[in-house]
């Protein structure tokens, strides 16, 4: 697996695992939900973070990572890469290269949550809405 920073030309793929890796793992939203971020992400969020992304040996795209001032701002893997470290080397490398430090969860996302305490992240806060005003109450983690 190796990171490199993404292409413009590879938004449509990284759209693709952002939906898959959304519909396996954020089962509080709904569909209008998902309808309404597509559209901001490809044409807004992307630009707004700087992107890495894992390529496997084949160069196919495993999952990404945007960061935003020391803030890591989205991490999606593709459903069939989950569990096999690249979310850790994501996040290993936007800690070391990119100096992130903190990272927001919706506080009903288990597995994110669980995955960040795993890999040295504590909740240092909470707010009650996520980014869109929605009531998906997010977890304010920082590493520890």
């Amino acid at each position: 697996m190796r990171i490199e920073s993404v292409k413009k030309s590879d938004h449509g793929r990284l759209i693709e695992i952002w939906e898959a890796s959304v519909r396996a793992t954020h089962d509080f939203l709904m569909e209008e939900d998902i309808e309404v971020l597509r559209p901001l992400i490809l044409e807004q969020y992307f630009d707004a973070v700087e992107l890495t992304c894992a390529r496997d040996e084949s160069g196919e795209i495993k999952g990404f990572c945007g960061v935003s001032e020391g803030n890591i701002e989205m991490l999606f893997i593709t459903p069939e890469a989950r569990g096999t470290g690249v979310g850790s080397l994501l996040v290993a490398q936007a800690v070391e290269w990119q100096g992130a430090t903190k990272v927001d969860v919706n506080e009903q996302n288990d597995q994110a949550l669980g995955f960040y305490k795993r890999i040295g992240f504590s909740v240092v806060g909470r707010s009650p809405l996520d980014g869109q005003g929605k009531p998906y109450p997010l977890l304010h983690m920082e590493l520890a």
